[in-house]
């Protein structure tokens, strides 16, 4: 199989809760505990096989402080997904994503962007209940899972679910017309429509 559908991802959510890191750890496999702050938007891709098709993933950081907010509302066109990050060990960065859903719904040109909440570092301390982290997602209709950059736990799998979701929702990622750059033919040639 040759050919590359290429799916835009967005990962988004308050500084320091793991953003980076988490793709870091899907990207490469390696974990930085003095990782620095990301400054705007950070770009990394990643290709990946899910339901037999090839898949390139392009992956992008978006700052968490305020101040880089401008910059990001560019970003959020033409995404097919997005994951929004929270810190078990930090509450308010869960109530802090209600922010992020109302950033995503006002900017994204997806009406039926795939998302994804991500509770990150599940290897500290807890302070908020894996239970308050599956309310906020499914009252905003989300995939649920919980990670940790550091040890790897989730992290392949919440990049898999998200992708899997995305390619099952119709009309997101597939196209017709000749003018799109996704296309996704099978080992004969054919174009899956």
């Amino acid at each position: 199989m040759d050919y590359v559908t290429t799916l835009k991802i967005l990962v988004i959510g308050e500084s320091g809760v793991g953003k980076s890191s988490i793709i870091l750890a899907f990207t490469t496999g390696d974990y930085n505990a003095s990782f620095p702050a990301t400054i705007g938007v950070d770009y990394k891709c990643k290709v990946m096989e899910v339901n037999g098709l090839k898949v390139k993933l392009g992956i992008w950081d978006t700052a968490g402080q305020e101040r880089y907010r401008t910059l990001t509302n560019s970003f959020y066109r033409d995404a097919h997904g997005a994951i929004l990050v929270y810190d078990v060990s930090e509450p308010k960065t869960l109530q802090k994503l209600n922010e992020w859903v109302e950033e995503l719904q006002v900017y994204t040109t997806k009406k039926n962007i795939v998302c994804l909440v991500v509770g990150n570092k599940i290897d500290k301390p807890r302070a908020v209940p894996r239970e308050a982290g599956q309310a906020f997602a499914q009252k905003h209709r989300m995939l649920f899972i919980e990670s940790s950059a550091k040890t790897q736990e989730g992290i392949n799998l919440a990049f898999e679910e998200l992708v899997q979701k995305i390619i099952e929702t119709p009309g997101l990622w597939e196209t017709t017309g000749s003018s799109s750059n996704i296309r996704v033919a099978n080992e004969e040639g054919n174009l899956f429509n």
